[in-house]
């Protein structure tokens, strides 16, 4: 198996296909299989010999991926269906689901693992609550990439207008939902528009066709590479004299040699030799299976994980989650559960329901006011205070009897997420996603007066501002957020920005832009470019930015800050919805043709011994939200990707 940088592992795309039902998500796939020439004889065979029986005189390409009887019988998709196929340029791996609500849980399984998802619309119908209800799973499942074809465009006409107005819709829904790349399509999946082959019965779409998005979509940097997670799946102990550990890397890389920790016990050691069917490795990457030795005898069993010794993960029985609930019997609060949560399988209870989500507004409905809203309208149905009900989704708080290892869902989907089993059934009743720890009130203060006393020898009260940010907003006319543009010293991220401002400000918009040139001669004029610097300055920049944020500003902040945790520091700094990572790509080698500052030559001439790009790595975002391809695209065209996202978001008016 290949690392999620290289080549290879960037060729397979994992895709599901989800809308409602009819929408012709089979006939799409079928369509694809076709078209790519990825269809066997038998199988197409079969497929006449069905048509012939149920009288039909063209063949129905939903039966290539229909495999169950019940579906070809009455024509849906009931299960997951899963299918491979290759082009030259890339494999792929799709997970048909179905478009039943009550299948809705098949969606989750489908999307789960999945790069990309396309989400089908009958352009006849529009947008429906489960083309809503689908987008919104999707984005909670921190599915990178979406196409949302309008299917079926042969039945109006080829219409610009429908399909204007569907883009229109779906598009005002999908700004309240976490997407980063959304792109629309018209297409017939029927007659093959726009699927493989550009159509010309729509001159009016110069866009690009479904294959085409799913050959060249960028998916190498939506997998963490960073932290290194190995859950223990057994204890390999064929004699005396060998202990292995069998089990997926599930996210980072490890090499022999490196320090380990063991989770939960703390165990500290060194990794051995790593070792496959095949041999030994120098480097075991996600989603490996392997087996690992280590220089020590540990007690370690399944359910343990083996981490970098700095690079740890919460450890946590005390949860705080986004849950999706796919049993048939409701939800009991207090009733005992298994959750499987990577390797390790623990007793817990749900113990309280904060809220549920409406897909259709996305309106987070307190469980108490939901209840009164229940009774008022005489709902016998669903008028208890903690329960979800199949293919409900809600936040919730669960209280784990041992701790389990994790990360936040949208940093780590293998370690963020976990299954809900039944212990009475043993079924799969619910799949959740890992938002944090729970902390109660007490712990917060505690936390908080502990730090006091740590790091501040005299406790100053700080005042509310006499202004508030509302109060400011409503004044400017415009939402107020932090823009940090991250890159490559010598990507054109200064530059951009100053464009952007200059934008922005003739506009109206009150606007700071913070750059390390000007934090270099000023605040930051003691710090240098060791790595326990660099967290510093952009510690010191992300609280200049809030400062200028909380006061009404869009801030436009320009700093490489190579590492990941550096830019998740800031992020933290700034409410939900209002910091933006803006990814300025381009090449080393053009940053050091460009070199505007002289500061490749000096850390190539050894000059400057920990610079970004030479001797000190980069890592790249996994989830930004623009990506500006500073080396083949000019100003002008980054700069209205910008000003695009950001009339999206409902920062500034269109």
């Amino acid at each position: 198996m290949d690392s999620p940088t290289s080549p290879d592992h960037a060729n397979l795309l994992r895709f599901t296909t989800v809308g409602s039902v009819d929408d012709g998500k089979s006939t799409l796939i079928g369509r694809l299989l076709m078209d790519t020439k990825n269809i066997y004889d038998d199988q197409l065979e079969a497929v006449k010999k069905v048509a012939k029986r149920k009288g039909e005189k063209e063949i129905d390409l939903s039966l290539l991926t229909d495999g169950l009887a019940a579906e070809r019988e009455q024509g849906i998709t009931i299960d997951v269906a899963y299918r491979y196929f290759q082009t030259p340029k890339r494999k792929f791996i799709i997970a048909d689901t179905p478009g039943h609500v009550q299948y809705t849980r098949n969606m989750v399984t489908g999307a789960s693992t999945a790069n990309l998802a396309i989400i089908l619309i009958d352009a006849r119908r529009g947008v429906l609550e489960q083309s809503r209800r689908h987008g919104f799973i999707a984005s909670l499942l921190q599915v990178s990439h979406m196409i949302v074809a309008v299917n079926k465009i042969d039945l109006v006409d080829y219409s610009q207008d429908v399909y204007n107005a569907i883009v229109e819709e779906y598009d005002e829904y999908s700004r309240k939902l976490d997407i980063k790349d959304i792109t629309y399509v018209p297409v017939s999946a029927l007659k093959g528009d726009n699927v493989v082959v550009k159509s010309e019965k729509m001159p009016w779409y110069d866009g690009p066709t479904v294959l085409h998005m799913l050959e060249n979509v960028h998916i190498g940097s939506d997998y963490n590479i960073r932290d290194f997670r190995f859950p223990v799946q057994y204890v390999i102990r064929p004699d005396l004299n060998f202990r292995g550990y069998a089990g997926r890397v599930v996210a980072g890389t490890v090499s022999p040699g490196e320090e380990i920790a063991v989770l939960p016990s703390g165990l500290v050691s060194k990794v051995k030799t790593i070792t496959t069917m095949d041999g030994d490795l120098e480097e075991a990457h996600a989603p490996q299976s392997v087996v690992i030795t280590l220089e020590d005898e540990i007690d370690i069993s399944r359910g343990d994980m083996i981490v970098r010794r700095h690079n740890l993960p919460q450890v946590e029985n005390n949860i705080d989650v986004i849950l999706c609930w796919m049993g048939n019997e409701p939800l009991e609060i207090g009733k005992n559960y298994f959750i499987k949560h990577t390797t390790r399988t623990v007793n817990a209870s749900i113990t309280k329901l904060i809220y549920m989500f409406d897909v259709n507004t996305l309106h987070r409905t307190d469980a108490t006011e939901h209840n009164l809203f229940c009774e008022l309208i005489k709902d016998t149905h669903h008028t208890d205070v903690n329960t979800l009900l199949l293919n409900e989704i809600g936040r919730a708080e669960i209280k784990l009897t041992q701790p389990i290892m994790l990360d936040q869902y949208n940093k780590n989907r293998e370690t963020g997420s976990f299954i809900v089993i039944d212990p009475d059934t043993n079924f799969t009743v619910g799949a959740g996603m890992i938002r944090g720890a729970v902390r109660s009130i007490e712990e917060t203060i505690h936390a908080e007066e502990k730090t006091d006393v740590e790091e501040l020898p005299i406790k100053v009260e700080i005042e509310r501002d006499p202004v508030s940010l509302k109060e400011r907003e409503e004044r400017y006319k415009h939402k107020t957020a932090v823009i940090w543009f991250t890159g490559l010293s010598g990507a054109g991220k200064s530059t951009i920005a100053k464009s952007l401002e200059r934008i922005l400000f003739n506009t109206g918009i009150h606007t700071a832009l913070l750059d390390w040139d000007k934090l270099r001669h000023g605040l930051c004029n003691d710090l240098n470019f060791s790595d326990q610097d660099r967290i510093e300055n952009t510690r010191r920049a992300g609280e200049v930015a809030r400062v200028f944020y909380e006061h009404g500003s869009l801030v436009l902040c320009t700093f490489v800050s190579p590492l990941r945790c550096q830019r998740d520091q800031v992020k933290a700094l700034i409410p939900d919805g209002r910091f933006f990572e803006v990814f300025v790509r381009c090449s080393l080698q053009t940053c050091i043709k460009r070199d505007p500052r002289g500061l490749y030559k000096k850390a190539i001439d050894g000059e400057i011994p920990q610079f970004t790009g030479i001797n000190s790595p980069y890592e790249e975002p996994l989830s930004p939200d623009v990506i500006l391809d500073s080396e083949h695209k000019s100003i002008e065209e980054n700069l209205k990707a910008l000003l695009d996202m950001l009339k999206k978001k409902g920062i500034i008016r269109k």
